[in-house]
């Protein structure tokens, strides 16, 4: 991922027209890769919906016409968003992106206006219910909702993603792209033509996939022999060497020393959003002051939160089993898709001192990264995506559902960005529920973290008083650093 400055002359580059009338490069991979292909065809069971949501909090509403030229800009700067899935006949294949012939910006993008007295919680409800909304899977998944008449003025640009377009990174490496450094219309900004349309049916990507298993399946064969020979002249390191690997891939994907919270056993698909900010600097100087990382600070907010939310109900429980998605990117992979691999694990909830806490999950986290098994979703995914849907999505409900915690840490933006001419303040995102009680991501944005919560309504049955332990989850950690401001309660 490029860092805060080569991501801004980037962006002020393409903004200044040097890439002519090109689109960029972001999203141009056709195939889903496996893990795509997993949450696109895990979605048989209604609970493991993969749809992202981000709440962009805006200084004022934009013109509804540059609005939308600018949402059909986008569409032409990154194809990606004119595209649809099709499947190949039978789901025998890779799912691919092709074109769609009958796009329709107007379907996409809506707006709708708040009453004379709507308040914040107002526009998240309306978010809430727009990110439940299942996609429709004949058209390009992602919708654009724009709500005006929020207080003082403000508006909130809400945008929703199925997980298989992108993870949190290639997000970020897209709208650091496609949103504007300035306040004003950029005349000299490229302007690609939109791609043309593309008529691909089931029956023909069956027949491709066909072709390309042949050729694999003869380079396999050669694969294979070589391995084989490795096998034959070191047979003792090779079995030891795929003895520590299954084993790695046991602690990686599943710890199951720990189980679920009695607490937080129920599923649904009953959303709640939940929102708080924070400095910054008080948080990463937090973490520094114990030596711990900006992301282990935040996962001892949590934890502490959970111990808080526990201790109302009565009951003192050791851990929680989470996980936290660990991004495997490399410099020279394409922008955007999905490059992370999930790390499961117990988190330790019973620890009271918020400095010992950041410095365990540091301990915790440096050991998984260091797994030889650390991409063991990798490995099996490109056998288990060709399942049938409703296998998939029972083996990716197996995977996530006993999850009491996931988290996600993504670096955001350092600079002021502009949509249509209204300054994005803050920005939420809100992960899917894929059968787990809670998904919490925090994003930085300019000067703050912001933490976007989802948590699944029938898991925690109190949701106002699960948000204040949140507050001062955060708060314990935060008071490790001088100075430092409390946590902002915003939703």
């Amino acid at each position: 991922m490029p860092d805060d400055a080569s991501r801004s002359r980037s962006n002020r580059s393409r903004q200044q027209g040097t890439h002519h009338d090109r689109p960029l490069g972001w999203g141009k991979t056709r195939e889903m890769n496996a893990i795509e292909a997993m949450m696109w065809r895990g979605e048989a069971d209604p609970r493991m919906r993969s749809t992202i949501t981000s709440f962009g909090v805006l200084d004022c509403a934009p013109e509804w016409d540059r609005f939308v030229d600018a949402c059909e800009w986008a569409t032409r700067m990154a194809p990606r968003f004119r595209q649809k899935v099709v499947e190949p006949s039978f789901g025998l294949g890779t799912p691919r992106w092709v074109t769609d012939p009958e796009f329709d910006l107007h379907y996409h993008v809506r707006r709708i206006r708040a009453g004379g007295d709507a308040t914040w919680r107002d526009a998240f409800e309306s978010a809430e219910q727009f990110a439940m909304t299942p996609f429709d899977r004949a058209r390009s998944p992602w919708e654009v909702l724009l709500i005006e008449g929020l207080p003082e003025g403000k508006a909130a640009i809400v945008i929703k993603l199925h997980h298989s377009t992108t993870d949190g990174m290639g997000a970020t490496q897209l709208f650091s792209e496609i949103y504007s450094s300035q306040r004003e219309h950029n005349p000299h900004k490229p302007q690609p033509a939109a791609p043309s349309p593309e008529w691909v049916r089931p029956a023909d990507l069956l027949r491709q996939q066909m072709r390309e298993d042949a050729a694999s399946g003869a380079a396999g064969i050669f694969k294979g022999a070589e391995g084989l020979f490795d096998l034959m002249r070191d047979p003792v390191s090779r079995v030891k060497e795929a003895r520590e690997l299954v084993e790695s891939a046991g602690r990686v994907m599943s710890d199951g020393s720990v189980e679920g919270s009695p607490l937080l056993k129920e599923r649904s698909m009953k959303w709640r959003f939940l929102a708080l900010d924070m400095r910054f600097g008080d948080l990463r100087a937090a973490a520094k002051s114990v030596g711990g990382t900006l992301n282990d600070a935040f996962v001892a907010s949590l934890l502490g939160a959970f111990r808080l939310y526990h201790a109302k109900f009565g009951m003192e429980i050791e851990s929680i089993p989470m996980a936290i998605p660990i991004s495997i990117r490399k410099e020279n992979d394409p922008e955007g898709g999905n490059q992370f691999t999930g790390a499961r694990f117990a988190g330790p909830v019973a620890i009271a001192d918020p400095a010992e806490r950041i410095r365990e999950i540091g301990e915790i986290v440096r050991n998984v990264r260091a797994e030889p098994a650390m991409d063991a979703m990798g490995l099996i995914a490109p056998v288990i995506s060709r399942l049938p849907a409703a296998a998939l999505g029972a083996l990716s409900g197996q995977l996530t559902a006993s999850n009491d915690l996931q988290a996600s840490n993504v670096p955001g933006f350092r600079e002021d960005f502009y949509v249509a001419g209204a300054k994005l303040e803050r920005v939420y995102g809100f992960g899917p529920l894929p059968g787990c009680a809670t998904m919490i991501s925090m994003v930085s944005h300019g000067p703050l973290c912001c933490v976007g919560v989802n948590v699944d309504r029938a898991a925690v049955t109190d949701p106002e008083f699960f948000a204040q332990c949140l507050v001062d989850g955060f708060g314990e950690v935060l008071a490790l650093a001088e100075d430092s401001e409390p946590p902002v309660r915003r939703l």
